[in-house]
């Protein structure tokens, strides 16, 4: 059965069908689908930022905001936040400039940033690859303060990046669209890869987005579920030692200590 999901999924990985979607939920008529859309995936409307009603269509929902205090910050200046509510399907030291064993594959460093020379500042980095599922609120935020020395949209496939898609398909986080975002923080840089998948109509940057930016702040949304892949420089990060593969974190939550390189 294997082979037929896997072909299925690449006759509907087409990016015309992610824009069909994409413009349904943008539609005034996907508002109706609100209620239970949010029942169905058990989605805590309490905790959105305006009532269920005011939202216009699917799509502001998906993207909505949250009441303030909701996520509070790590206290500690140095630390790592998590970017988004997530699920760590991956993370690691980064060998060689390769991501070992997410989800049975192998990913180097040069494919996910598309051979950027920015490369080399990560082969001996560490990882994190944290899937949002429907359920999750699905804005990124800074996960340290710097500036934003450079932006790339790589257009590619729309593969679903959930645990089918990582195991069975082929490179995924690779070969799927992606926003990649280079910010130059006080210890060295860092990597913030947003993933497109299927049924992502776009990844979208807030506006206006300053160079400098201030941890915590509104980087960008996903229409829909999707996954970012966060990258550290060489040497800078002391990640917690209680986060493994299976982990769930929130916005907020430090995902390790950002240090001088040694």
């Amino acid at each position: 059965m294997k082979p037929l999901f896997r072909l299925l999924t690449e006759l509907s990985s087409r990016k015309w069908i992610s824009r069909l979607t994409g413009a349904f939920a943008r539609s005034e008529a996907s508002r109706l689908l609100i209620p239970q859309f949010a029942k169905s995936y058990g989605i805590r409307i309490e905790d959105a930022e305006k009532a269920i009603a005011e939202y216009r269509t699917l799509n502001e929902f998906f993207t909505r905001r949250l009441k303030p205090g909701l996520r509070p910050f790590d206290e500690n200046p140095d630390a790592l936040l998590s970017p988004v509510d997530a699920l760590i399907t991956g993370m690691g030291p980064i060998q060689a400039g390769t991501l070992l064993n997410v989800k049975g594959q192998d990913y180097t460093v040069e494919e996910l940033l598309n051979r950027s020379p920015r490369t080399v500042s990560y082969r001996s980095g560490f990882y994190f690859v944290l899937y949002l599922s429907p359920t999750d609120y699905h804005r990124i935020h800074v996960p340290a303060s710097g500036v934003i020395v450079e932006k790339e949209h790589v257009k590619g496939k729309v593969y679903p990046v959930n645990d089918f898609g990582l195991r069975h398909m082929k490179r995924v986080l690779s070969r799927n669209e992606r926003l990649i975002t280079y910010i130059d923080h006080e210890y060295g840089e860092l990597a913030v890869v947003k993933v497109g998948a299927m049924n992502v109509s776009s990844i979208c940057y807030v506006e206006p987005l300053p160079d400098r930016v201030e941890r915590g702040d509104d980087l960008a949304y996903f229409e829909f579920g999707s996954t970012v892949v966060l990258l550290t420089e060489n040497g800078i990060l002391e990640p917690r030692r209680d986060l493994a593969v299976g982990s769930k974190v929130r916005m907020g939550e430090s995902l390790g200590q950002l240090h001088g390189k040694k």
